[in-house]
């Protein structure tokens, strides 16, 4: 069966998705405090990191820190729930924007995808300790609704 990945169009579809993504990002009041002026190195990271989610190469893991640095890279900002659904609401409009598939499955798979993610930051950018920050420890592997 045909990957998210290769669905999405590879490597650099989701490139290109990420940096319009990133650059709505960074233009938004709500989001910018959260990221900065822009440091090069999240487009890289999300790419990566997305790709590997969806089925592709496992660079984030291997190269760029994995999912421990993630969780690091979360703690202490204290991200809201309004951050959280404004962050998704702008990576969902940068599908489009970037031309990802619109078929339902996919979209399906990549707000589901996004809704989990960002839940996980969410709650990891809160936990004070260990104990409290979500179980998970390694990059999940997202598939087709269903499958």
């Amino acid at each position: 069966m045909e990957t998210l990945f290769e669905h999405a169009g590879g490597q650099e579809a989701l490139h290109r998705f990420i940096d319009l993504f990133y650059g709505s990002v960074l233009a938004d009041p709500l989001l910018k405090p959260l990221f900065g002026e822009g440091k090069p190195h999240h487009v890289a990271h999300l790419t990566a990191f997305t790709a590997e989610t969806f089925g592709g190469p496992d660079t984030f893991t291997r190269e760029m820190g994995g999912f421990l640095g993630l969780i690091a890279a979360h703690r202490g900002w204290k991200i809201t729930e309004e951050q959280r659904r404004r962050f998704v609401d702008l990576y969902m409009a940068a599908a489009d924007k970037a031309g990802l598939p619109g078929d339902e499955p996919f979209r399906q798979a990549l707000r589901e995808h996004v809704e989990f993610g960002s839940q996980v930051a969410r709650q990891n950018s809160h936990a004070e300790t260990d104990d409290q920050l979500h179980p998970l420890r390694e990059v999940p592997k997202w598939s087709w609704p269903d499958s």
